[in-house]
């Protein structure tokens, strides 16, 4: 699909595109080999457990793993866990992280409780609040993004998010947590849900994350890495909903990870070389 071999119409297509009645669709001819019976098996694997009931299932990810596997990645969080849980006859994610974005993951163990959980995330009922480390001095203790995303494919088929006025409506409340010379720490409150949301309108802000390879400055990336912080500092820290089946209402926190603390006790010693 990203590399524009899957057609419809004659013409390159989205993910995201509904098939129609009438639509011709092209797809590139590929060759199979027969697997041996452990290929592309993933290895069992745990992660610290947040929370967990007969419906539903809260991790703390780590930073470098993904959610799933796909594009290049064989396997991923929900892979590993099916291996290492094979008693449960369903598991399912609920949302997804970004690869390097860490903290609180949802998988439902049962598919009434996924149902009723994108219900949830679709009608606002869940509060999701992420910590980042960003560039430069967040001037507002509180601001409101409100800035359309829209989807787009580079030449290497590599999937980006840019501004766009006439893209998915997107809102993110940021609050500033630790203002330092050259760095902030904020809080990143999402109210809709966009692939790469929280890191485009912090980019489109002046204020990329650190660490992001993405949407942030390579020289940062370099000079954090090189001082031996090889992350992109986001993390998805809070989580609060009322759970589905028992009505209760959840308000779960992931720590931030040390390697996090590190970083911002690291940028408060950096001084402003623009005075």
């Amino acid at each position: 699909m990203r590399g524009g071999q899957v057609r419809v119409n004659k013409g390159r297509t989205s993910v995201d595109y509904r098939i129609q009645v009438g639509d011709v669709i092209r797809i590139p001819p590929f060759r199979m080999s027969q697997p041996s019976p452990n290929a592309h098996r993933a290895p069992p694997k745990t992660f610290p457990i947040v929370f967990e009931d007969d419906g539903l299932l809260v991790i703390d990810k780590p930073p470098g793993v993904a959610v799933h596997g796909g594009s290049g990645v064989s396997h991923g969080v929900i892979e590993s866990l099916r291996a290492a849980r094979p008693e449960l006859a369903f598991l399912e994610l609920v949302h997804r992280l970004d690869r390097d974005t860490s903290g609180l993951l949802m998988l439902a163990k049962r598919r009434q409780t996924l149902v009723a959980l994108h219900q949830l995330m679709r009608d606002g009922q869940v509060r999701k609040h992420y910590v980042a480390l960003v560039e430069g001095r967040f001037l507002n203790d509180r601001q409101h993004i409100r800035l359309g995303l829209t989807k787009w494919n580079t030449v290497s088929g590599e999937r980006r998010v840019k501004v766009d006025a006439d893209g998915q409506a997107a809102h993110t409340i940021v609050s500033c947590l630790s203002r330092l010379a050259q760095y902030s720490l904020v809080d990143a409150e999402l109210r809709t849900g966009r692939t790469h949301q929280i890191r485009v309108h912090l980019a489109s802000t002046g204020h990329p994350i650190v660490g992001d390879d993405k949407y942030g400055k390579d020289q940062t990336r370099d000079f954090f890495k090189q001082n031996g912080f090889s992350r992109m500092f986001l993390h998805a820290r809070t989580l609060s909903l009322v759970h589905p089946s028992t009505g209760e209402l959840l308000t779960l926190e992931a720590p931030v990870p040390a390697l996090f603390e590190q970083a911002h006790a690291f940028v408060r010693d950096i001084k402003d070389e623009s005075k």
